[in-house]
């Protein structure tokens, strides 16, 4: 039986679009095709939530390689699109300065393959913070269906900046 959602998404105007890719990368280091978000749309500092989205398109790098003929958005990438969420969260909402490295990953299941395309939704919730480590939970989420879930630490990283 699929989790519930960590929030409650019909609450959400999932087409709005808070801060876009651009404001996203001007915070995280990541470019390139590690760029893996294309908009937040649902922030809440007071509970430590939010929502961000990445559309999967058919035409990525991973595509031709990962199940030819049959592309599916690799499990990693959306462990990477989730600590990246949770990152961000972190430093945006929390005020966290500093790089934010992906330090762990727990209770990790894929319960749907996402084809594209595909809009991924990635729900993430903070557990825990302290000063140089977060925990949160993650789920993406596609047409209401949570395809993968997990714990994520983060760890701030003062050696990169």
């Amino acid at each position: 039986m699929p989790p519930p959602l960590l929030i409650d998404i019909d609450q959400v105007d999932l087409g709005q679009v808070l801060l876009t890719r651009e404001d996203i990368y001007s915070r995280l280091p990541q470019a390139y095709e590690f760029a893996q978000l294309d908009g937040i749309c649902y922030m809440n500092q007071e509970r430590g939530e939010g929502i961000a989205f990445r559309d999967v398109r058919a035409d990525e790098w991973w595509c031709r390689g990962h199940i030819p003929g049959n592309p599916i958005f690799p499990g990693v990438l959306q462990l990477e699109s989730a600590a990246q969420v949770a990152a961000f969260l972190t430093m945006y909402v929390a005020g966290l300065e500093g790089f934010i490295g992906f330090a762990g990953v727990d209770r990790c299941k894929f319960r749907e393959a996402v084809i594209p395309p595909a809009r991924v939704y990635y729900l993430c919730k903070r557990v825990s913070r302290r000063p140089r480590r977060i925990v949160c939970e993650a789920q993406g989420v596609v047409e209401g269906t949570v395809v993968f879930e997990a714990v994520i630490t983060g760890l701030v990283m003062s050696s990169i900046k």
